[in-house]
């Protein structure tokens, strides 16, 4: 049992937070946290317990962390911040339940929650243990604690390595530990720096008849398509599936009297969190975790849906994910939102996303975009049909008569690949994702040539990268944008922007980070001396 317990804090103290590194030759090296254990395990035994106790919880959740990070990497491409991201297992939560199932999400709750309980309880125990033989023993105790701090300062002055990378001496836990302590506090300290950067806001003042005067008489839309990333363009096996349509969708719009470019916008995010990169675009401040966006959504920032508003615009919101109340809204400067509950969708599911992006293109016809004798519109609508779990996909129909009110999707929802089965072999799990990106351009460039006027300028780009399944190993966090209207005059007025001509930005196209948009979208079609 002894035995077991030295294994047990070995293993604990090598623990990496990076799947990557989870193989036996990770765990060939010598952690100098341990000759520091047995020498604080030397105090009296009263005192031994007490701090034996300490440094076990400490140590499991030093372990439970690094396997949130391990998910986080995974799924975000970043680690967990034990300050802010907790609120992100309600997401997760409902996530599974929306995918897999209510059993499935409570069952993986229990097996979370049993998980924590073990790996605190045995790291305890063994600190514990390990203790008790210490403490009966000091002086070979000390001899042990000398060894392997000796032998630990021998191997990291040779840099010893068995594969090159990762060095034999270790002092993993302590960096870590160290390293998410000072996380924590810049995470405290972000809401007084992000005050700060709130009120430095140069349109802020700028009267509301000089704001967006270029596009007086326009219907501006705002399209998020969901984990439309840079990878979906670039990546050798996404980009032959993807890149195609967007160049027909360059030739389709051509021939309908449309012209279009393209650039990048890096997210805040990558992998999940849209509402990061929503408000990121539109308040222009850099909106990368949860505390910055509540504490955004109680001010008064201008955003881009307000600027319209004050410009005599009718705003709408339109948010097929969306299940339930979104007082964000008000925030925004919405005068309408339309979610799941409202849009009269009548069809199943596909995993996630409770409506086809086809569906919801079709509907903001008949709610908002082909009512007669209307002011001009600002709509933002996020496309979700490309929402992880990439499974299954609905299709695209030809005849947009036939939508009706989505009961058609029924065999579609019934027949189609099923996301216990996709994720079953990770291989598929890409080509599926560039499918749904597929899907959703698809549909979205149709409606365009079908029902868009003379008076439309959308603008659509993605929020995110999907996970690294999709995206692959060490993607960026950039995604396309695109301008599509039929007034030349408005993409004169970008010509600075130096956007390819297209669907399709190039390589070298000049990348901006997503929070710039909404001054130089306001400098372009507005006033050009308040740029920031």
């Amino acid at each position: 049992m002894t035995v077991l317990a030295g294994l047990i804090l070995f293993v604990a103290l090598i623990f990496p937070n990076v799947v990557s590194r989870l193989t036996p030759i990770g765990f060939l090296r010598i952690p100098v946290e341990g000759a520091f254990l047995i020498a604080l395990l030397l105090v009296p035994a009263r005192a031994r317990r007490i701090a034996g106790i300490a440094v076990g919880v400490l140590l499991g959740w030093l372990v439970i962390e690094k396997c949130l990070d391990m998910g986080f990497f995974s799924e975000l491409n970043r680690p967990f911040d034990p300050v802010l991201d907790w609120v992100l297992f309600d997401d997760a939560y409902s996530f599974v339940v929306d995918s897999y199932g209510k059993a499935a999400a409570l069952g993986a709750v229990a097996a979370i929650l049993l998980l924590v309980a073990a790996v605190m309880s045995l790291t305890t125990w063994s600190v514990l243990r390990i203790g008790r033989l210490v403490g009966a023993h000091h002086r070979r105790s000390l001899v042990a604690a000398g060894a392997i701090a000796v032998a630990w300062a021998a191997t990291f002055a040779f840099g010893a390595s068995f594969t090159g990378a990762v060095p034999i001496a270790a002092r993993s836990s302590a960096t870590y530990a160290w390293d998410r302590a000072h996380q924590a506090k810049a995470g405290f300290a972000d809401a007084s720096n992000f005050a700060k950067e709130v009120k430095n806001d140069p349109y802020a003042t700028v009267p509301s008849d000089q704001m967006l005067t270029a596009l007086k008489g326009k219907d501006v839309i705002f399209t998020f398509i969901e984990s439309y990333g840079r990878s979906a363009v670039e990546h050798p096996a996404l980009a032959p599936l993807v890149d195609p349509v967007l160049d027909a969708g360059t030739a389709q719009l051509t021939a309908a009297g449309f012209s279009s470019e393209s650039g990048w916008l890096t997210s805040p995010t990558f992998g999940g969190g849209s509402w990061l990169a929503h408000s990121t675009f539109e308040s222009g401040l850099w909106i990368n975790n949860e505390q910055r966006y509540r504490n955004l959504v109680s001010t008064n920032r201008l955003t881009l849906t307000r600027s319209f508003k004050n410009a005599g615009y009718r705003t709408v919101s339109v948010m097929p994910g969306a299940t339930r109340a979104w007082p964000e809204g008000k925030f925004y400067g919405y005068d309408a939102v339309w979610d799941s509950r409202n849009l009269g969708y009548q069809g199943p599911k596909f995993s996630w996303a409770p409506m086809p992006d086809q569906y919801t293109l079709k509907q903001l016809n008949t709610i908002e975009y082909q009512k007669a004798s209307r002011t001009p519109l600002m709509v933002e609508m996020p496309l979700v049909s490309s929402h992880t779990p990439w499974a299954p996909i609905p299709s695209y129909l030809d005849n947009w008569d036939q939508i009706g009110d989505g009961s058609i999707y029924a065999s579609m929802a019934a027949d189609g690949k099923k996301p216990k089965a996709l994720w079953a072999n990770p291989r598929d799990v890409r080509p599926e994702y560039g499918k749904s990106i597929v899907y959703s351009v698809t549909s979205l460039v149709n409606w365009v040539t079908k029902y868009g006027d003379d008076n439309l300028v959308l603008v659509f780009l993605g929020d995110h990268q999907p996970s690294p399944i999709a995206s692959g190993a060490g993607a960026s966090h950039d995604v396309p944008i695109s301008i599509v209207t039929k007034d030349k005059a408005l993409l004169e007025r970008i010509t600075d922007w130096k956007w390819a001509p297209g669907l399709r930005p190039a390589g070298d196209t000049p990348v901006w980070p997503m929070n710039a948009f909404r001054d130089r979208f306001f400098t372009a079609f507005g006033p050009k001396a308040a740029a920031s």
